[in-house]
């Protein structure tokens, strides 16, 4: 059954995928909970929107969750939509991953998820709420560089299915987005003209994401036109995934 949907919690929302799917939040006429550890990028961004709360908190820290999710069901009255975005990367050969990096990769990446759903579980169930988990591509795919990373990601994919089957029967719905190479500041900066053309031409589209795009497959599936889709992992990475290890020579 169709209901007004006008409340929302995104972590990670300072900037990036979680601030492009706020402001697609917020032109859908929803308050948004911006969630971020990053308190001063976080008041900056905040003070820019109307109809947001923004609340600083480390998503891998149970206490901060804890007390994340109070202030946002007071504030909010309901929560209609969750998206866990919040994520941190640290690439580098395997031998070179020490225990504190992984620890740090998972307890962002992995546990904030966990964390947050958790707390925010009744207030879901209330409503028959929408939970978004963002993994990567690199959940889906092996790649050099990514031990902690890709397999937080991959790990987030099937919490993403174990919240579906057991919080299905609550009308709650858990779905999962895996983006591909978005072009964010940060990427732009870090990345090489090599690494780019190489992209370009392993991603059947031959270009990189946008924050956007990611953020309206996101709001899509917060929505009620996505009433009977859970479970699912949907990657918003213009066909990257799809080609799998195959040559971009061979396409044509």
């Amino acid at each position: 059954m169709s209901m007004t949907r006008t409340t929302a919690i995104v972590t990670g929302a300072a900037r990036g995928i979680g601030l492009a799917t706020t402001d697609l939040f917020l032109a859908e006429g929803r308050r948004v909970a911006m969630v971020d550890r990053d308190a001063d990028e976080l008041q900056r961004v905040a003070a820019e929107r109307e109809n947001v709360i923004p609340i600083t908190c480390d998503v891998s820290d149970p206490e901060a969750v804890a007390a994340m999710a109070r202030r946002a069901v007071a504030d909010l009255g309901e929560v209609h939509a969750l998206v866990n975005n919040a994520g941190v990367a640290d690439f580098g050969p395997i031998d070179e991953c020490d225990f504190a990096t992984c620890q740090r990769v998972m307890g962002t990446n992995l546990d904030g998820v966990f964390l947050c759903s958790q707390a925010l579980s009744p207030a879901l169930r209330a409503v028959s709420g929408a939970i978004v988990n963002i993994a990567s591509i690199s959940g889906l795919r092996a790649s050099t560089l990514r031990v902690a990373y890709g397999t937080s990601k991959a790990a987030v994919i099937h919490l993403t299915r174990q919240q579906a089957a057991e919080w299905g029967e609550h009308g709650v719905r858990a779905n999962c987005v895996c983006p591909g190479p978005v072009r964010t500041k940060l990427a732009m900066a870090v990345h090489t003209q090599e690494i780019i053309d190489a992209y370009h031409d392993a991603i059947p589209l031959n270009r990189y994401g946008s924050e956007r795009e990611v953020a309206e497959v996101i709001c899509f599936l917060c929505s009620d036109r996505a009433a009977y889709v859970t479970g699912q992992t949907l990657a918003a990475d213009g066909g990257f995934e799809s080609t799998g290890v195959g040559l971009p020579a061979l396409r044509g």
